[in-house]
């Protein structure tokens, strides 16, 4: 199994939970996190050390990539497993499959490429590398479909796992916050590159933002191997009662009653916790000329896409500025039927995504291993 960053680990995890269930002596190895490993996983390399996003930021750890992944296909072709499963991350996990499934090891993907929103020109490389494709929206089955790439839908992990109603007194009480005043979550990302780009953005946003309400609680949930690197960061800026905490950002979206979020897996996680949100993404130069020329949607956040509508803001690099960021933040504290109706979009949508995730996934991997 590979898992490129903090939502594959998490993900991943919770199929291994599944697996072993199925298969109790069950001996798994590749890359992972810590959620893996706490599922008997032997990671071989973290998965931290995949989480890269944008052309130039890959280019500066292309070298350390490209030797891991060989150094990986060395081991599983001179002692091939049984299935092989890549967990998101595309870039590395489909090279990597297409080699495998060549030499007659079984693929399994899980979490399949956005190519309904960027890059759709990826079907050619995900029908050569995959025998099966473990989607976690619906629509996605029949898109495959349509371009022979066989695929079963089973579900969000994280839909059954984030409660329908969270508790947000109790988030509040695990994390030592008043249960009477606003709070701000802020969510930099998993990524070294993002947090660089990001934390400064929301830190000065929560900095304005207090300005106007003085008694607003601030926690920022830091990925562990990035969290000297955002207190680094936040030395000089002056957010006061900052809690940073070391993982947690589930507490920390429960707890909140707004959060600014980096654009990926974790906006998806904030809609299950039926939180109001502003999207933010900032990244380098050339990355985004890139990047910004490859989408076929006209939002990026995973709550719009999936809505289809503007549910929340979205302020995309040189809109993503801290006085934009604190502004529609704050535009959501002062309007609670807003929010209100926000939560019933995102209710409908966890209803939508909840499946017996783990039973229907190790169901499609069985099917597999039989036909393999």
């Amino acid at each position: 199994m590979v898992a490129g960053e903090a939502s594959g680990d998490l993900l991943a995890g919770l199929l291994i939970q599944g697996l072993r269930h199925r298969w109790p002596h069950l001996k798994s190895h590749g890359i992972g996190g810590p959620a893996m490993v706490a599922e008997g996983f032997d990671a071989l390399w973290a998965s931290h050390e995949l989480a890269v996003r944008g052309y130039v930021e890959v280019l500066r750890h292309y070298r350390r990539i490209v030797s891991i992944r060989n150094s990986l296909k060395r081991k599983l072709l001179e002692h091939p497993p049984q299935v092989f499963i890549g967990v998101d991350a595309p870039d590395f996990n489909l090279d990597l499959e297409c080699t495998l499934k060549a030499h007659g090891i079984a693929t399994i993907h899980m979490v399949c490429p956005s190519i309904w929103a960027w890059r759709p020109e990826r079907i050619e490389k995900i029908r050569r590398s995959v025998d099966h494709m473990l989607c976690i929206f619906p629509f996605e089955v029949e898109l495959l479909a349509r371009e022979g790439v066989d695929a079963t839908y089973v579900g969000h992990p994280l839909a059954s796992v984030i409660p329908l109603n969270p508790d947000q007194s109790h988030a509040r009480r695990l994390l030592g916050l008043l249960d009477d005043a606003p709070t701000v979550a802020l969510l930099p990302g998993s990524r070294s590159s993002e947090v660089e780009h990001m934390a400064p953005r929301l830190l000065e946003a929560a900095v304005l933002m207090q300005k106007r309400c003085p008694n607003l609680q601030v926690v920022l949930p830091a990925v562990p191997h990035l969290k000297k690197k955002i207190e680094a960061l936040c030395f000089g800026v002056q957010v006061k009662g900052l809690k940073i905490l070391e993982g947690a950002s589930h507490q920390a979206l429960a707890a909140c009653d707004v959060t600014l979020i980096a654009s990926g897996t974790a906006t998806l996680e904030a809609a299950l916790f039926k939180r109001p949100m502003v999207i933010g993404y900032h990244m380098n130069w050339i990355s985004w000329q890139i990047m910004r020329r490859q989408r076929l949607q006209p939002w990026v956040g995973l709550p719009n896409i999936l809505c289809h509508d503007q549910l929340v803001p979205e302020l995309l690099q040189d809109e993503c500025t801290p006085e934009n960021l604190a502004k529609e933040a704050l535009a959501w504290l002062s309007a609670p039927s807003r929010v209100e109706a926000l939560k019933k979009r995102f209710s409908s949508l966890h209803h939508e995504l909840i499946r017996n995730t783990p039973g229907e996934s190790v169901h499609a991997i069985e099917t597999v291993l039989q036909n393999a």
